[in-house]
């Protein structure tokens, strides 16, 4: 039965039954103490009919034979009844039958008290044990409606209150893990409309600047002009912003899907500097590509696109006119590797370790540092990577140029 499995109600149960056995070993001592008894009455008897018999002048061979004697008469019957000694005569008026029947009462009172004695002490000890188990768990769940995971009910035993402590257990568990859940919530929610709110000033304070200037001179082209186009970059600065919190809000929300399928990677590279090549001329800038067309990787092409794109275009903001970006994959047994590297400004050492945190800019002064990124474009490359089960890893020099290093696991 499971309720045996508990190592406490297994412990009180061998108790009783060894209390029982003891109790068992006194009565048998009890019946050779009634033997006594009974055998010392027997002789007391003997010896006061003998006393009484020799007195009268009674030969010792009749005295003999009668304390031997088995046989019964009906004189012997009457005898007795005359002198009022029957079997329902009261014990009070046979000496030798009281004073048994006093010392047999006063052993198994003895025997039943003991017994009874050990069996309450055990009930208690174990009802106690009980009591403090009871006490704990309530303390326990207590602290758990309170919102303290800390403590923990016992589990590791076996029997029906462990594995439901165990199950209480568990189901703290699941609080404490949506708590936290919530919390972290909380905090992105708290920290994303932070960082939207402070993104945002900027641009915003910007347009409104721009607007006042254009209704104060609403008949100057010129100035119409030129603050029009203004607000125009602004506009698109605030559209990418928010493009790029929403997109990195879906990740840390676990909303994005990956649609995984195999595709070559020189469509995948294609596909990301299909709109940045334009830009890379203006700029009198060169991306190369260099890999085998049969090479392939498996990815979501759209996502991976994307980092890809952002990446190049970090590399296209720190480097000079007449720099070159160049794009490189190997394929292994074990990875797909794509290297995406330029001869720009390159990373301070003190700033490597921040590239990939939000809105970072820079924190060591260099001639790039006033490009029109808004400091997300990496961190967003790294967590669709990441959510790919890859990583990104960056070499870099400062004034000697950058090495992106994207790896794939097969």
């Amino acid at each position: 039965m499971s309720i045996f499995y508990e190592k406490e109600t297994r412990n009180f149960c061998v108790s009783v039954v060894l209390i029982i056995l003891f109790l068992f070993v006194l009565e048998t001592i009890l019946c050779i103490y009634q033997k006594d008894i009974i055998q010392k009455i027997f002789v007391s008897h003997d010896q006061s009919i003998t006393a009484a018999l020799l007195e009268n002048g009674v030969s010792e061979k009749i005295i003999a034979e009668s304390l031997t004697n088995t046989t019964k008469s009906p004189q012997s019957y009457e005898l007795l009844n005359k002198l009022g000694i029957t079997e329902k005569t009261d014990s009070r008026f046979l000496p030798f039958v009281s004073d048994f029947q006093v010392k047999s009462k006063t052993f198994i009172f003895l025997i039943t008290s003991v017994f009874f004695l050990l069996l309450a002490i055990l009930i208690i000890i174990f009802l106690y044990k009980r009591d403090q188990i009871y006490k704990r768990a309530i303390q326990t769940v207590t602290c758990y409606t309170k919102g303290d995971f800390s403590s923990k009910l016992p589990q590791l035993k076996n029997g029906t209150i462990y594995h439901l402590f165990n199950s209480i257990n568990d189901m703290a568990a699941a609080l404490k893990s949506k708590q936290e859940a919530e919390h972290k919530t909380k905090e992105f929610l708290k920290n994303m409309i932070s960082d939207i709110s402070h993104q945002l000033k900027t641009p915003l304070a910007a347009l409104k600047m721009y607007n006042e200037i254009v209704l104060d001179e609403p008949y100057n082209t010129e100035t119409v002009k030129i603050f029009t186009e203004k607000s125009s970059s602004s506009i698109i600065r605030i559209e990418q912003l928010i493009s790029s919190l929403l997109k990195i809000a879906r990740f840390d929300s676990g909303s994005i899907e990956f649609n995984k399928s195999e595709y070559t990677l020189n469509e995948i590279v294609y596909q990301s500097i299909n709109e940045l090549t334009t830009r890379a001329k203006h700029e009198n800038k060169e991306i190369s590509i260099n890999g085998s067309v049969k090479d392939k990787i498996f990815c979501d092409r759209q996502w991976t696109a994307e980092a890809l794109s952002n990446i190049v275009k970090n590399a296209l903001d720190h480097t000079d006119a007449g720099g070159h970006i160049k794009i490189e994959w190997k394929n292994s047994p074990i990875f797909t590797q794509i290297f995406i590297s330029d001869d720009g400004s390159g990373i301070s050492t003190e700033d490597i370790h921040y590239i990939f945190k939000r809105f970072y800019r820079g924190i060591v002064p260099t001639q790039n540092n006033n490009t029109s990124g808004i400091g997300l474009g990496l961190p967003l490359a790294n967590s669709i990577i990441e959510g790919q089960g890859g990583n990104i890893t960056v070499k870099s020099e400062l004034n000697a140029g950058t090495t992106f290093t994207l790896t794939f696991f097969k």
